[in-house]
């Protein structure tokens, strides 16, 4: 015996509508498209077995998208397909210190050097204090995203 579905998917024409056109568009993130898909086949009255057999995925990943539909229904059908901010180490260089990186590269070398190394800006970063600490690849990182 099936037990009943917690979360069951009823979309809009509007949302329906919406779902269909991103998804043939493909323009967007795979996660988003496959979420897209599951919400389409889940309308379209799909057991979560048989959304599972079609797209490959697990269950809990058709149950939590069911859930989050339903919790967020108010929402724009496409903000619920997005990913939540992850958290995660937070910004050591932020857009301060990305500026001193440049200005840095931009300016003379010190004396008894031809030009920046990697290592002597870093360096010289901490000895300015715009940053506590920082690799030498944070700081090529940061040039080259500047340019």
């Amino acid at each position: 015996m099936m037990r009943k579905k917690k979360y069951i998917v009823h979309l809009s024409n509007k949302e329906r509508h919406e779902l269909n056109t991103f998804v043939s568009r493909g323009k967007k993130s795979a996660r988003e498209i496959t979420r897209a898909r599951i919400l389409l086949l889940a309308d379209e009255g799909k057991t979560d077995q048989e959304i599972m057999d079609l797209l490959g995925l697990s269950r809990p990943t058709i149950s939590s998208l069911r859930k989050k539909y339903s919790e967020r229904h108010d929402e724009p059908i496409l903000d619920v397909l997005k990913d939540e901010p992850r958290s995660g180490r937070p910004v050591k260089i932020d857009t301060r210190v990305e500026a001193n990186i440049t200005v840095i590269a931009c300016s003379d070398p010190p004396d008894g050097s031809a030009k920046w190394t990697l290592r002597m800006m870093a360096d010289h970063l901490v000895k300015l204090e715009v940053i506590e600490s920082i690799s030498h690849e944070s700081v090529r990182v940061a040039l080259k995203k500047t340019s």
